[in-house]
């Protein structure tokens, strides 16, 4: 997977701390809670980019993830999540996540999804606009 470091998308950084109810049986966070994570991320950026009045022209879901995880989370950890934009192709868009342990900067799971852009009214594959790539693509806030 590519890293923020070869990639020349801008990069949003999210902050997590992992709270009990992640916390599985092996006391580390369980690999669901990764899927969350990235997803949480994926929005945070989402909702700093487009504000209230123009999201709401816009509906993302998940195709699929692939994730690899590194090394595990545990509790009350701070976890660095960075997001970045990938190759945009009609409705569909790449992303990439990476979660890193915040104190030290160890890598713990690296992700990337295929999200589809819906149109809201008809629920139905849209073409993603250049100007909706061109703010995924920029810094935000």
């Amino acid at each position: 997977m590519p890293t923020p470091h070869n990639h020349p998308a801008f990069r949003f950084t999210h902050e997590i701390v992992v709270l009990a109810s992640a916390i599985d049986e092996l006391h580390h966070a369980n690999n669901v809670e990764y899927v969350r994570w990235v997803q949480d991320t994926a929005t945070a950026h989402w909702l700093a980019a487009f504000p209230v009045g123009e999201r709401e022209h816009y509906i993302w879901v998940v195709r699929e993830h692939h994730i690899r995880y590194h090394r595990p989370a545990l509790l009350h950890d701070r976890l660095r999540c960075t997001t970045w934009i990938g190759e945009i192709r009609g409705a569909q868009c790449q992303r990439f996540v990476r979660i890193e342990r915040a104190e030290d900067g160890v890598l713990l799971c690296e992700a990337e999804t295929q999200w589809v852009l819906l149109d809201p009214q008809t629920q139905r594959p849209k073409r993603v606009e250049a100007e909706v790539e061109r703010r995924l693509w920029e810094p935000v806030g």
